[in-house]
């Protein structure tokens, strides 16, 4: 049987009534965990992405907004990734974190985006202070931006109980060449990089390199800026959505990411609670096979 759903009114049944009623939409319990390769550390598969959404908050419903935007995150799964280059978001998320029940278990993931090893270690120190944490637990270098520099800083952080996880980062197939050279120059826990229907590049080497090299695979741009959904509008989910457990092309697009056996969690970002719901469906249920991620790529 076909499903017609709509991203904007697509919402988990139960998930969203316990929503409205200020009640956790999804359990930990319920979530499929991946892990780490580097340490075995067991993580969400679904988290959230801040950029274009966590940097304005103009006003006391944009502020509640985003708040439950978090707490449901917390409700099924922990990884926020942040950046300096994402204007205030480490400082809304620092106000915004205390509001939402469950922040204790966040996962952060944030990066370095400066050149210099001073101005790294200052910037690194600032987006703990702006978020309020004492240690974060994956620190990455944004797009590769002057990072040995930033490595000798991030290992002396680690070191210190600062940091636990070590990642570079990229949202540009222009960069993959460089991006694959720097994943062989030194041992990264996370490479963070776009990979979606729309943009499957990183297919090539970079995931094959991932596993193995046995670094965990973030994935960002998942839904290339709202360009899938725009290529889904008005149709059909198609037969495979029913078989993954598939309620929105949301979770179609996102389980067809995740059935990768290289990448370990994915972030989109957004705005809206009923959207991390939605979002967080894609780590319940099986995930497709590769014939499976075959027939999601021919609805697309």
């Amino acid at each position: 049987m076909k499903v017609r759903f709509s991203r904007r009114e697509a919402l988990i049944g139960a998930g969203v009534a316990g929503l409205a009623l200020g009640l956790p939409p999804l359990g930990r319990a319920e979530t499929r965990m991946h892990r780490i390769p580097s340490s075995g550390e067991a993580l969400p598969p679904v988290g959230l992405g801040t950029s274009r959404v966590f940097n304005s908050v103009s006003g006391e419903t944009q502020r509640q907004a985003l708040a439950d935007v978090l707490e449901a995150l917390f409700a099924g799964g922990t990884l926020v990734d942040t950046s300096p280059m994402y204007g205030n978001s480490e400082a809304h998320l620092g106000e915004l974190l205390p509001l939402a029940a469950g922040h204790e278990a966040m996962f952060c993931a944030t990066k370095v985006w400066t050149e210099g090893r001073a101005a790294g270690a200052k910037q690194m120190q600032e987006s703990m202070d702006r978020m309020g944490l004492e240690t974060i637990d994956l620190m990455q270098v944004h797009n590769l931006l002057d990072w040995k520099a930033h490595l000798r800083t991030m290992l002396d952080m680690q070191a210190a109980g600062q940091i636990r996880y070590l990642g570079i980062t990229t949202s540009r197939a222009v960069q993959f060449d460089e991006f694959e050279a720097v994943m062989r120059a030194a041992n990264w826990d996370f490479v963070q990089l776009n990979y979606s229907l729309g943009e499957r590049e990183a297919e090539e080497r970079l995931l094959p390199l991932a596993q193995e090299l046995g670094m965990a695979v973030m994935v960002n741009r998942p839904f290339v800026r709202g360009g899938l959904f725009q290529a889904a509008s008005g149709k059909e989910l198609p037969e495979v959505a029913a078989e993954l457990g598939c309620e929105s092309p949301a979770q179609l697009f996102l389980k067809w990411i995740l059935g990768h056996p290289a990448v370990t969690c994915v972030i989109p970002a957004t705005s809206k609670a009923k959207h991390m719901v939605d979002n967080l469906g894609a780590a319940l249920g099986p995930l497709p096979d590769a014939e499976q991620r075959q027939r999601i790529a021919a609805w697309i």
